[in-house]
């Protein structure tokens, strides 16, 4: 992929918009507040309301849970934005001393990621909280297919590795989750997820299959040399954080190899 269709997506976003020059560290910021996630309506001029009126939200559901003593100055500001968005969508389990659900545990992968991106508090909750609604709701159908799509598209690529991985039992027990729920938060450093977090957000949640792709075609070598399905599922959820922003750009080649470039594939 050239330079100038690196561009794609966010660059001609931004300046369609009016952003231009945007700091790295502020671009997923201002591309997952716009409405399609519907942190703030497309009416530039009700901007300034509607983030008075999430300010409030935040604080009265942030004050409601002192009160109930779930949450303290203490507790740390990833589980604060658990239990709040627990509590706004009726799922506030009776005690803080329940075991998390793997869906939390999910939440709080995504939070913590967001967390290094996001610097404003309530500008984090409310990316997370709408972040997490997208997955839960226009991608509830898609993200149990992406694991079948996954084996199909890396017998395209590499059907060796694949069967390889057929041979050691592993590709059940692949790290899916951290893939596929946690969208690769706690998988990829921060200025490799906001890429492929752009591609989500922007309409594509099969990046993701592509990211997962790619990470074995970079680690193919190191792959085939495990023999044990265990193996290769640890060795996959720890991988080599200096390879990651090569992974992330092969990854999106491989999208537009297989899937075109409409913005909104899903």
């Amino acid at each position: 992929m050239t330079e100038d269709s690196q561009r794609n997506f966010r660059s001609v976003y931004y300046e369609k918009v009016g952003f231009r020059g945007v700091e790295e560290k502020k671009s997923l910021e201002i591309l997952l507040k716009d409405d399609r996630l519907g942190i703030l309506p497309p009416h530039h001029e009700s901007h300034a309301k509607v983030m008075t009126y999430r300010k409030e939200q935040y604080s009265d559901v942030l004050h409601a849970l002192k009160v109930i003593r779930f949450v303290s100055d203490t507790t740390p500001q990833v589980e604060v934005y658990l239990r709040m968005y627990q509590l706004e969508s009726g799922k506030l389990p009776r005690s803080s001393s329940f075991p998390l659900e793997p869906e939390d545990e999910a939440f709080l992968a995504i939070a913590k990621a967001m967390e290094e991106m996001v610097e404003d508090s309530v500008d984090c909750y409310w990316i997370i909280r709408c972040f997490v609604n997208q997955l839960n709701t226009k991608y509830r159908d898609s993200l149990p297919q992406l694991p079948k799509a996954f084996e199909q598209y890396l017998n395209l690529e590499d059907s060796r590795l694949l069967t390889h991985l057929k041979m050691c039992s592993a590709v059940s027990k692949l790290p899916y989750d951290l893939w596929f729920k946690r969208c690769f938060a706690g998988c990829l450093p921060e200025s490799s997820l906001q890429r492929v977090w752009d591609k989500v957000v922007s309409g594509s949640c099969k990046t993701l299959v592509f990211v997962a792709v790619e990470i074995l075609l970079t680690f193919k070598i190191k792959v085939m040399a495990l023999n044990s399905a265990e193996k290769i599922t640890k060795f996959l959820e720890n991988i080599p954080q200096d390879s990651s922003d090569a992974i992330v750009s092969k990854a999106i080649d491989l999208w537009h190899k297989h899937c075109g470039t409409p913005v909104h594939s899903s």
